[in-house]
Protein backbone atom coordinates (compact mmCIF):
# COMPACT_ATOMS: atom_id res chain seq x y z
CA UNK A 1 0.00 0.00 0.00
CA UNK A 2 1.42 3.39 -0.97
CA UNK A 3 1.54 6.26 1.45
CA UNK A 4 -0.58 9.27 0.51
CA UNK A 5 1.50 12.13 -0.79
CA UNK A 6 2.08 14.86 1.77
CA UNK A 7 0.53 18.19 0.87
CA UNK A 8 2.15 21.60 1.26
CA UNK A 9 0.51 24.81 2.47
CA UNK A 10 2.51 27.91 1.51
CA UNK A 11 2.07 30.91 3.79
CA UNK A 12 3.46 34.09 2.23
CA UNK A 13 3.69 37.14 4.47
CA UNK A 14 4.99 40.64 4.90
CA UNK A 15 4.92 42.74 8.05
CA UNK A 16 6.22 46.17 8.95
CA UNK A 17 5.28 46.33 12.62
CA UNK A 18 5.05 42.64 13.54
CA UNK A 19 1.28 42.15 13.57
CA UNK A 20 1.04 40.32 10.26
CA UNK A 21 4.10 38.23 11.11
CA UNK A 22 2.38 37.05 14.31
CA UNK A 23 -0.75 36.17 12.34
CA UNK A 24 1.24 34.24 9.71
CA UNK A 25 3.19 32.36 12.39
CA UNK A 26 -0.07 31.42 14.12
CA UNK A 27 -1.49 30.11 10.83
CA UNK A 28 1.68 28.08 10.34
CA UNK A 29 1.43 26.66 13.87
CA UNK A 30 -2.13 25.56 13.17
CA UNK A 31 -1.18 24.03 9.84
CA UNK A 32 1.83 22.25 11.36
CA UNK A 33 -0.46 20.52 13.86
CA UNK A 34 -2.10 18.56 11.04
CA UNK A 35 -0.59 15.26 9.95
CA UNK A 36 -0.19 14.85 6.22
CA UNK A 37 0.53 18.50 5.46
CA UNK A 38 3.72 20.53 5.58
CA UNK A 39 3.46 24.26 6.23
CA UNK A 40 6.02 26.56 4.61
CA UNK A 41 6.26 30.10 5.97
CA UNK A 42 8.04 32.45 3.57
CA UNK A 43 8.56 36.20 3.67
CA UNK A 44 7.14 37.79 0.52
CA UNK A 45 10.62 38.88 -0.59
CA UNK A 46 11.89 35.28 -0.43
CA UNK A 47 8.93 33.54 -2.10
CA UNK A 48 8.96 32.98 -5.84
CA UNK A 49 7.19 31.14 -8.64
CA UNK A 50 8.79 27.77 -7.80
CA UNK A 51 7.46 28.02 -4.24
CA UNK A 52 3.97 28.75 -5.55
CA UNK A 53 4.11 25.85 -8.02
CA UNK A 54 5.37 23.45 -5.35
CA UNK A 55 2.50 24.20 -2.96
CA UNK A 56 -0.97 22.68 -2.88
CA UNK A 57 -2.64 25.63 -1.13
CA UNK A 58 -1.90 29.16 0.03
CA UNK A 59 -2.40 31.71 2.79
CA UNK A 60 -1.49 35.28 1.80
CA UNK A 61 -0.78 37.60 4.75
CA UNK A 62 -0.40 41.37 4.59
CA UNK A 63 -0.73 44.53 6.59
CA UNK A 64 -3.11 47.06 5.16
CA UNK A 65 -1.11 50.04 3.93
CA UNK A 66 -3.10 53.05 2.72
CA UNK A 67 -6.19 50.85 2.12
CA UNK A 68 -4.14 48.36 0.08
CA UNK A 69 -1.93 45.31 0.51
CA UNK A 70 1.70 45.98 1.34
CA UNK A 71 4.16 46.74 -1.43
CA UNK A 72 6.22 43.66 -0.53
CA UNK A 73 3.24 41.33 -1.00
CA UNK A 74 2.34 43.15 -4.22
CA UNK A 75 5.92 42.62 -5.40
CA UNK A 76 5.56 38.88 -4.65
CA UNK A 77 2.41 38.76 -6.80
CA UNK A 78 4.09 40.82 -9.55
CA UNK A 79 7.05 38.42 -9.70
CA UNK A 80 4.93 35.26 -9.56
CA UNK A 81 1.73 36.07 -11.42
CA UNK A 82 2.64 35.26 -15.02
CA UNK A 83 5.14 32.45 -14.37
CA UNK A 84 2.44 30.39 -12.60
CA UNK A 85 -0.64 31.56 -14.53
CA UNK A 86 -2.60 28.57 -15.81
CA UNK A 87 -0.63 26.12 -13.65
CA UNK A 88 -2.24 26.42 -10.18
CA UNK A 89 -5.94 26.64 -10.99
CA UNK A 90 -8.37 25.28 -8.42
CA UNK A 91 -5.93 25.25 -5.51
CA UNK A 92 -7.35 26.56 -2.21
CA UNK A 93 -6.37 29.88 -0.70
CA UNK A 94 -7.17 32.25 2.14
CA UNK A 95 -5.93 35.64 3.31
CA UNK A 96 -4.98 37.30 6.58
CA UNK A 97 -4.93 41.10 6.88
CA UNK A 98 -3.62 43.16 9.80
CA UNK A 99 -5.43 46.50 9.51
CA UNK A 100 -5.54 49.74 11.41
CA UNK A 101 -9.20 50.38 10.74
CA UNK A 102 -10.75 48.41 7.88
CA UNK A 103 -8.69 45.90 5.87
CA UNK A 104 -11.22 45.29 3.13
CA UNK A 105 -9.17 47.10 0.45
CA UNK A 106 -6.20 44.79 0.96
CA UNK A 107 -8.48 41.74 1.10
CA UNK A 108 -10.16 42.77 -2.18
CA UNK A 109 -6.80 43.15 -3.92
CA UNK A 110 -5.72 39.66 -2.86
CA UNK A 111 -9.10 38.24 -3.90
CA UNK A 112 -8.80 39.79 -7.37
CA UNK A 113 -5.35 38.26 -7.87
CA UNK A 114 -6.58 34.89 -6.58
CA UNK A 115 -9.47 35.10 -9.05
CA UNK A 116 -7.03 35.80 -11.88
CA UNK A 117 -5.03 32.74 -10.88
CA UNK A 118 -8.33 30.80 -10.68
CA UNK A 119 -7.63 29.84 -7.08
CA UNK A 120 -10.48 28.68 -4.87
CA UNK A 121 -11.06 30.87 -1.84
CA UNK A 122 -11.99 28.50 1.00
CA UNK A 123 -12.45 31.06 3.79
CA UNK A 124 -13.52 34.64 4.18
CA UNK A 125 -10.55 37.02 4.61
CA UNK A 126 -9.55 37.11 8.26
CA UNK A 127 -9.05 40.77 9.11
CA UNK A 128 -7.57 41.73 12.48
CA UNK A 129 -8.09 45.40 13.32
CA UNK A 130 -5.49 47.03 15.56
CA UNK A 131 -7.35 50.40 15.66
CA UNK A 132 -4.05 52.21 15.05
CA UNK A 133 -5.07 55.67 13.83
CA UNK A 134 -2.28 58.11 14.67
CA UNK A 135 1.10 58.16 12.91
CA UNK A 136 2.72 56.99 16.14
CA UNK A 137 0.26 54.13 16.68
CA UNK A 138 0.48 53.06 13.04
CA UNK A 139 4.30 52.86 13.16
CA UNK A 140 4.44 51.21 16.60
CA UNK A 141 5.16 47.48 17.01
CA UNK A 142 1.94 45.47 17.19
CA UNK A 143 0.86 42.73 19.55
CA UNK A 144 -2.05 40.66 18.30
CA UNK A 145 -4.46 39.41 20.95
CA UNK A 146 -4.50 35.70 21.80
CA UNK A 147 -8.11 35.27 20.63
CA UNK A 148 -7.28 36.72 17.21
CA UNK A 149 -4.13 34.59 16.92
CA UNK A 150 -6.29 31.55 17.73
CA UNK A 151 -8.48 32.44 14.73
CA UNK A 152 -5.35 32.53 12.56
CA UNK A 153 -4.25 29.15 13.95
CA UNK A 154 -7.68 27.71 13.24
CA UNK A 155 -7.58 28.97 9.65
CA UNK A 156 -4.14 27.41 9.08
CA UNK A 157 -5.26 24.15 10.64
CA UNK A 158 -8.47 24.04 8.58
CA UNK A 159 -6.59 24.58 5.30
CA UNK A 160 -3.95 21.98 6.18
CA UNK A 161 -6.61 19.50 7.25
CA UNK A 162 -8.58 20.03 4.05
CA UNK A 163 -5.44 19.52 1.98
CA UNK A 164 -4.38 16.40 3.89
CA UNK A 165 -7.86 14.86 3.63
CA UNK A 166 -8.25 15.70 -0.05
CA UNK A 167 -11.20 18.01 0.57
CA UNK A 168 -9.48 20.74 -1.45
Amino acid sequence: MTQPQRKTLLIVWHSQTGGTRQMAEAARAGAASEAGCDARLLHASAAGPQDVLAADGYVFCTPENLAAMSGQLKDFFDRCYYPVLGRIEGRPCASLVCAGSDGTGAARQIARIATGWRLRSVAEPLIVCTHAQTPEAIAAPKTIAAAELQQCRALGQALASGLALGVF
